[in-house]
């Protein structure tokens, strides 16, 4: 079993937004297709970093989860900044089962766990220390961060079984050109995460992307700066 991920598909199968305006997003989910088939097995999971789908709300959402259910693998998704169907995790998991999308399942609060490593993550959010309504959002976000790793931390411990590695998932990136959100990159630290992906940034700001920060590999995969690709995690 191999685990990949993929962020910000920008899926609009129901909604009116099309993608091909953006340079380099023609036939872009004919592509991810292809190349998610070529890779992927039925028994590999694929990590989804937010920003799935246009839709605002989750009736409007049918057909793009119907796209990614249909696809090989079992998929774990967390919101995006554009998730704006995102509604309660009793919700979404009533939506899951009602549409029969037996192959998705959700990263909040909580952690997988895949043999050698562990899944976590949350949305995280821009921060720099200014402004009182990001402020309670990120400590919102590092909460559901530090709930996520204490669960892969707490089912290590029941299950008598060593964390070898603690993968963390991201929607923001934590450091971005001159910025970094240091609520988020104490976190890392505190739990000596060594390895993150994340989503968010597109086109040519690719180039800004860092592939390391204080002994942090980070990894941007946003769908158009990976080809379209699910990129191997492990």
């Amino acid at each position: 079993m191999s685990v990949y991920a993929i962020s910000d598909l920008h899926l609009s199968f129901g909604t009116d937004k099309p993608m091909n305006v953006f340079r380099g997003w023609d036939n872009h989910t004919e592509r991810i297709a292809a190349n998610w088939k070529r890779l992927v097995k039925e028994n590999d999971t694929v990590i989804l970093p937010g920003d799935l789908s246009w839709a605002l709300k989750l009736e409007e959402a049918v057909e793009d989860f119907r796209f990614i259910n249909s696809l090989p693998g079992k998929k774990i998704i967390l919101k995006g900044n554009h998730d704006f169907w995102w509604s309660t995790v009793k919700k979404i998991k009533a939506f899951l089962e009602e549409n029969k999308f037996d192959t998705i399942d959700i990263l909040f609060n909580n952690s997988f766990y895949f043999e050698d490593f562990f899944v976590c993550g949350s949305r995280g959010w821009v921060y720099d220390g200014s402004g009182e309504v990001d402020e309670k959002i990120i400590r919102r976000e590092c909460g559901r961060l530090e709930l996520s790793i204490n669960s892969a931390k707490k089912f290590a411990e029941e299950k008598n079984i060593p964390i070898n590695e603690i993968v963390v998932f991201l929607h923001y990136p934590p450091v971005y050109r001159d910025y970094v959100c240091e609520p988020i990159i104490d976190i890392l630290k505190k739990h000596e995460i060594k390895r993150i992906y994340y989503g968010h940034i597109h086109g040519s700001g690719k180039i800004y992307a860092l592939s390391e920060y204080e002994g942090i590999e980070m990894r941007l995969i946003s769908c158009d700066c990976v080809d379209f690709t699910p990129v191997f995690i492990d």
